[in-house]
C-alpha cells in the first residue's frame, strides 16, 4: 500500500486516527478539505484515500496523509469492484482508523463493507445528496434502486454508524421506507462556505449575465437553462447567458462536448468550461441558476453564490429549497418548467433593487446556516460522539 506520509508532532500522532474516502481528490479538495483539516489541528491523525488527479500535493501540502487509490465510479465489473474492496479492507487494517468517513454513495457502501470486515469502531456516512439513482427515472436507475436501498439497510443500521444527510427531503426518503433508522442519522445542512472568501461584492456594471455553474449533467437542468436563454434573447439582446463547468465522464448524464460545442455556436450561452476562481465569476454574475432536477444535498454553488450576493433562481426541489428561501433571497420555480424559469429570470432582470435585496438576504442567511464554521463544528462534535 502506497501512503505519502505528513510529518506530524508527537501530540497529533498520539490522537486518534480518522480516515477520509471519497472518490476523487478535486471533490475532497472542494468540499472536505477544511473540514480534514480542522480535524488535524484538533488532534486527529488525518488520512485520504482518493484517486488522485491533480489535487495529490494541495492534499499532502495541508499535513494529511494521502493514500492513491484506482476507483470508477461507472465500473460494474465484478471482480475488479471486489478486488478493490478488499485493497480497501487492507488499507484499514493497516492504517487502523478510529474513524472512517466516507462521502457519496460509492465510497459509502463499498467503504461500509471495508469497515465491518476490518472492525473499524466508528464509522460516518455522508451522503451528499441521493444523486441520480434516487432522482432519475431512467430504467437504470430504477433497477438499481431497490438494491442499493437493500444494502443500505444491511450497512447503516448498527450502533457504530452514523449517516450524515444534508437536508429533511433525505431524511425522509431514507427513514420513512425503513432504509435507514432515524436514530442513525444527523443533519448537516451541506459542506459550507468560507464567507471570508465568497464575500459579498455589489452587482458589477455592464451587461447583466445569469450564470449557471456545475457539473454539466442534463439532470441539472442544463437544456432548460439553454432553452430559456434561447427564449428570453429572442426579446432581448442586452443579457449574457454563461455556462459554468464541464462534463463528467463517470456519469451517465454528462453532456458532451459536440453538444456544448453546438450550444457556443448558436449563441444564446458561453460556455466558459470548468473555473478556480468561483469568487470572480460570482461578481460579474447578476442572477445565479440551477434548475436542477438531480438528487442535489445542498448545493454548494447555491451556498457560495448567496455568501457572494447573488440572487438565485433554482427548482423547487430538495436542496434547493434549503438555502432558497422562495422571495426572500432568490425565486423556486417547478422541475423541468421552462415557462416559469423565463418569468422568474426576467422578473429578477428587470428589477435590480430586488436583485440587491435577495442578494443581501442571502448573505445573511448564509453567515446564519450554513457558514464553513457551522458545518466543521457540527461534525467534529459528531466525530467525539462516535469516538465514544
Amino acid at each position: 500500500m502506497q501512503i505519502r506520509k505528513a510529518k506530524h508532532n508527537a501530540s497529533i500522532e498520539s490522537g486518534s486516527i480518522i480516515a477520509y474516502f471519497v472518490t476523487e481528490d478535486w471533490y475532497f479538495c472542494s468540499h472536505r478539505l477544511p473540514l480534514a483539516v480542522a480535524a488535524k489541528e484538533a488532534g486527529y491523525t488525518v488520512y485520504v484515500v482518493t484517486r488522485v488527479s491533480s489535487h495529490g500535493a494541495e492534499i499532502e501540502a495541508a499535513g494529511l496523509n494521502l493514500i492513491p487509490i484506482t476507483l470508477s465510479r461507472r465500473s460494474k465489473n465484478p471482480i475488479i469492484e471486489a478486488m478493490f474492496i478488499w485493497r480497501l479492507i487492507r488499507i484499514y487494517k493497516e492504517i487502523r482508523p478510529d474513524i472512517v468517513h466516507h462521502i457519496a454513495m460509492k465510497p459509502v457502501i463499498y467503504g461500509s463493507i471495508a469497515a465491518w470486515a476490518a472492525r473499524v469502531p466508528a464509522v460516518v456516512n455522508a451522503m451528499a445528496g441521493l444523486g441520480f439513482l434516487f432522482s432519475s427515472e431512467r430504467l437504470i436507475a430504477r433497477l438499481l434502486r431497490p438494491v442499493i436501498r437493500g444494502l443500505f439497510r444491511q450497512l447503516l443500521n448498527n450502533d457504530r454508524t452514523t449517516v450524515i444527510l444534508q437536508n429533511p427531503d433525505d431524511v425522509k426518503v431514507l427513514c420513512d421506507s425503513g432504509t435507514v433508522i432515524r436514530d442513525h442519522v444527523r443533519l448537516i445542512r451541506g459542506s459550507g462556505v468560507d464567507t471570508d472568501v465568497y464575500r459579498y461584492q455589489p452587482e458589477s456594471d455592464g451587461v447583466p449575465i445569469v450564470l449557471l455553474a456545475s457539473r454539466l449533467l442534463w439532470d441539472k437542468g442544463i437544456a432548460e437553462f439553454v432553452e430559456a436563454a434561447s427564449r428570453i434573447r429572442r426579446e432581448r439582446a442586452d443579457v449574457r447567458f454563461v455556462l459554468a463547468g464541464d462534463g463528467d465522464d463517470e456519469n451517465p448524464a454528462s453532456i458532451s462536448a459536440d453538444q456544448l460545442e453546438e450550444w457556443n455556436k448558436q449563441g444564446n450561452v458561453e460556455c466558459w468550461g470548468r473555473r478556480s476562481d468561483m469568487p470572480e465569476i460570482f461578481a460579474e454574475a447578476h442572477i445565479v441558476c440551477l434548475p436542477t432536477a438531480y438528487g442535489e444535498g445542498v448545493p454548494k454553488v447555491l451556498i457560495e453564490a448567496a455568501s457572494c450576493g447573488r440572487p438565485i433562481v433554482a427548482t423547487d426541489a430538495p436542496g434547493c429549497r434549503e438555502i432558497v428561501i422562495d422571495g426572500r433571497n432568490g425565486i423556486l420555480v417547478p422541475i423541468r418548467d421552462v415557462d416559469a424559469l423565463v418569468l422568474a429570470i426576467c422578473r429578477l432582470l428587470n428589477s435590480p433593487d430586488l436583485r440587491r435585496q435577495m442578494g443581501q438576504s442571502g448573505r445573511q442567511l448564509v453567515k446564519e446556516e450554513f457558514s464553513l464554521e457551522k458545518v466543521i463544528g457540527e461534525t467534529l462534535a459528531l466525530y467525539g460522539l462516535a469516538g465514544q
